[in-house]
């Protein structure tokens, strides 16, 4: 059951001028512990209050909150219980359009685009190629292998590999092709 803990003596003006008596209340919630709020009543018309200002463990540290409260705080309290914050309606979320993520790996035979060509990035020096691999997935290394026919492996295998594998894989078929005679 609320009580009051302090009423105090001096009074708190709003910004439109009218003027509030503060009082410190407080209440057990349920699991026991006790918060605390602040009422004002003014001299004509409706009381307000403020939300809840503290959460003590106990009736007595309530208390000492109570009693430790400034007119600084009162007045801000006040201003808190005239204008309170307005929180939206969260709108409800859509079910997801899927019941997983996407496979990592394409299937053996689906033809996908790879995303770089290691012939013409090789043309402009090994170690950009290196970079440019090294930053890729290894689903992106793997397509890269099988659009450029870098190997003979079948695509499982390749997924199988780490992507600092399919990056030596792919840097020494570009090579082996670019010193072969035409």
């Amino acid at each position: 059951m609320a009580e009051v803990f302090v009423e105090f003596d001096e009074p708190v003006t709003a910004e439109d001028g009218k003027i509030y008596t503060a009082r410190a209340c407080g209440g057990q919630m349920a699991g026991g512990t006790w918060q605390g709020w602040i009422e004002f009543i003014p001299a004509s018309g409706d009381p307000v209050r403020s939300a809840r200002e503290t959460t003590q463990p106990n009736r007595q540290d309530t208390i000492y909150w109570a009693t430790g409260l400034t007119p600084v705080f009162l007045q801000g309290s006040l201003r808190r219980a005239l204008n309170p914050t307005v929180r939206p309606i969260a709108r409800p979320i859509d079910q997801p359009h899927f019941d997983g993520p996407a496979e990592p790996f394409v299937a053996a035979g689906a033809h996908t685009e790879s995303i770089l060509d290691p012939f013409s990035v090789y043309r402009k020096g090994e170690a950009l190629l290196r970079r440019q691999l090294s930053a890729l997935a290894g689903w992106h290394l793997v397509n890269i292998i099988r659009d450029y026919g870098l190997s003979n492996e079948s695509s499982d295998l390749l997924s199988a590999r780490e992507p600092v594998q399919l990056v030596e894989l792919i840097i020494d078929a570009v090579r082996s092709s670019q010193s072969a005679p035409r």
